[in-house]
């Protein structure tokens, strides 16, 4: 029996995988970093332990650590959620050989298929048709430059021991495998402590279907139907549902079928994931199998009704599967977002900071949220930029759509910059509406998934201004009678004359010296800003905390505050020339030397940051004036990384 549960992860499926053993009745155990033990998950667990460390490497990737730490608190078993540790087999025959219980898959079937290349060669041998690739033991570039040439640019590199898009580069011609085959090693080695990558062809507009297996001790093994994961940028998903739009009952059973033969082939037990490349004409070919719980398992809870954490645990203690194959239910639709700390405007880069507001929408009857942050949490460089999941759930893919557009709709978020506004737009877009669906949507409607940012122009600084001064906290200046701040006086009661008001948002300052608050009204309690403007009363959403105020113009969450001039005076600051830390992270790779002349667009260094590599390169042709950082140093963004000089 399990009666102690150690997670042996961190964030939102942490805080999930906790939340079930609760219910069930099991008490849970939580490990964190140094910089994590204030973190929701360790704060939700009855017992946390720290394991020390801020990197991966030294903290949740530390197996023995995490042995000692499970003994040490009375567990019986270890739930590994998913990536770190999730699919490595040495570590589930180190736990087992512990006297514990892994929630997973026996360590034979993670070697089995937890290696890309060696799933695919069982594949291969029981019919299932691949992908045209190499998959083998020889790793070098030559190697991979032969089998490149084989197959036909482009190609597409992948990490043989990982997932979720780290150790993954597609590659468009010869000239571009070198350094992308070094730099996909490096990252692969980073993320999961192997650095062996395998190749295969890239197949243009594919779609991305998994099937959702689950097999116990007794034999017994089923689908719980599948899931369409086609919305990615860099390879990793951002939007995922259940059922995949438009398979018909035949193509959904052959698929199905087919993943449980591929579990049962390798003695399968527990929660796992078979992925496939779907085309247009309806065939299919096996990428992988992800032999742990997926990030996007909400959905197939969502229409099956089941919780799938509760099932793991159950199988983990020998129980057998609580329905057949007949009695899987499949009920309406459901639709997943990923909430990313990251800049959509700057090809994604993850970002790091402060979530200094953070309001997750209502949930209830058909609408779910799992996250593992809460507003004041800093959000750190080390880890996954994932801040939340919202799930819809509807009658029809359609009812799921337009709930999960209203979820996102009344989702805060500030502080740290995100893609709320992108997944709004992808959500509301009619390609997605008409379940136009392929690994290339982002790509194909990047332009209007990415509008440049809506200009703060005179609207947003009078919006600014009105929803600034019926926002001031009780005692800030003097009550408000509209009439009073028609024209600013200077007078306030029992202060010192104040004659402007001076705003700043996004670096540009404002100032006012009258506003009219005739036409607008707020709300405190819905946090709504109404303006009437005769014909129609706009709404916006507009929260004061503290000092600062956050206020939603065109989908993104401004934050506005005042500014003393006086104070302010003769303090401007002097930018030095250079490029900059675009993030938070840490270099991992130096190319650049004072002196060397470079054309725009050379690599100067490589960044490392949430386990994505992240290249700075020369905007213009020019000469290397000065290099401010080396090898392994962290750094903050902003910081100064190299001088140049440019080019006459």
């Amino acid at each position: 029996m399990i009666n102690t549960l150690l997670i042996a992860n961190r964030g939102e499926i942490a805080c999930r995988i906790m939340r079930t053993a609760q219910r069930l009745g099991i008490k849970t155990v939580a490990v964190h970093s140094d910089i994590d033990q204030h973190a929701s998950h360790a704060k939700l667990a009855d017992i946390a332990v720290n394991l020390g460390g801020t990197k991966p490497a030294d903290s949740y990737l530390r197996a023995d650590r995490i042995i000692q730490a499970a003994k040490a608190s009375g567990a019986q078993a270890i739930h590994p959620g998913y990536g770190f540790l999730s699919e490595n087999a040495d570590f589930a025959r180190s736990i087992e050989a512990s006297g514990l219980i892994f929630v997973g898959p026996p360590a034979s079937a993670i070697d089995a298929m937890g290696s890309k290349s060696a799933a695919k060669a069982l594949m291969e041998k029981a019919g299932v048709p691949l992908v045209p690739g190499y998959h083998g033991d020889d790793q070098q570039l030559d190697t991979f430059r032969a089998a490149s040439q084989e197959i036909g640019y482009p190609v597409l590199l992948k990490a043989t021991a990982g997932g979720g898009g780290k150790g993954m580069k597609v590659v468009e011609s010869e000239r571009d495998l070198a350094d992308a085959l070094a730099s996909a090693q490096r990252e692969a080695q980073s993320s999961f402590g192997d650095a062996r990558m395998l190749v295969e062809k890239y197949v243009l507009q594919p779609r991305h279907v998994e099937i959702q297996v689950f097999a116990d001790q007794h034999g017994n093994a089923v689908y719980l139907h599948e899931r369409d994961c086609s919305i990615q940028r860099r390879h990793q998903k951002v939007v995922e549902e259940a059922p995949a739009p438009g398979l018909s009952e035949q193509l959904r059973k052959a698929m199905g079928e087919a993943a449980v033969k591929a579990a049962q082939a390798i003695g399968y037990v527990g929660a796992g994931t078979v992925e496939f490349l779907l085309d247009a004409r309806g065939e299919f070919f096996f990428m992988e199998m992800n032999t742990r719980l997926q990030v996007e398992h909400p959905v197939t809870e969502a229409i099956t009704g089941q919780d799938l954490v509760a099932w793991q645990l159950r199988v983990a203690q020998g129980e057998p599967l609580p329905m057949t194959q007949e009695q899987i239910p499949l009920h309406g639709h459901a639709i997943e977002v990923r909430l990313y700390a990251e800049d959509p405007d700057q090809d994604f880069l993850p970002a790091s900071g402060t979530l200094t507001l953070y309001r997750e929408p209502s949930t209830g009857r058909g609408r779910r949220v799992d996250s593992g942050v809460s507003e004041g949490d800093s959000i750190s460089p080390f880890y996954d930029p994932m801040l939340a999941k919202l799930v819809a759930w509807g009658e029809t893919r359609e009812q799921a759509r337009l709930e999960l557009l209203d979820m996102l709709r009344n989702t805060s978020v500030a502080g740290v910059k995100t893609n709320l506004r992108f997944l709004e737009k992808i959500l509301a877009h009619p390609a997605f509406a008409a379940q136009e669906l392929d690994t290339g949507f982002i790509v194909k409607h990047t332009a209007q998934l990415l509008p440049k940012p809506a200009e703060l122009d005179s609207s947003f600084w009078y919006l600014a201004a009105k929803a600034w001064l019926l926002t001031r906290p009780a005692g800030d200046d003097c009550p408000t009678p509209p009439a009073l701040w028609q024209k600013l006086p200077g007078w306030r009661a029992g202060l010192p004359t104040q004659s402007r008001l001076h705003l700043r948002c996004a670096e540009l300052d404002q100032v006012f010296s009258s506003v009219s608050l005739n036409n607008a009204s707020y709300c405190p309690n819905s946090e709504l800003l109404t303006i009437d403007e005769g014909t129609q009363k706009v709404r916006y959403r507009a929260v004061r905390k503290g000092a600062d105020l956050y206020l939603n113009w065109h989908g993104v969450w401004q934050q506005i505050n005042t500014y003393d001039p006086i104070e302010e005076a003769g303090h401007a600051q002097q930018s030095a020339g250079g490029l900059q830390a675009p993030m938070n992270g840490s270099v991992v790779r130096v190319m650049a030397t004072v002196g060397q002349q470079v054309e725009a667009g050379a690599p100067l260094l490589v960044l490392e940051a949430m386990k994505m590599e992240h290249s700075i390169r020369a905007p213009t042709n020019g000469r290397v004036k000065a290099v401010f950082c080396g090898e392994g140093d962290l750094i903050s963004e902003g910081t100064m990384l190299v001088e140049m000089e440019e080019s006459e």
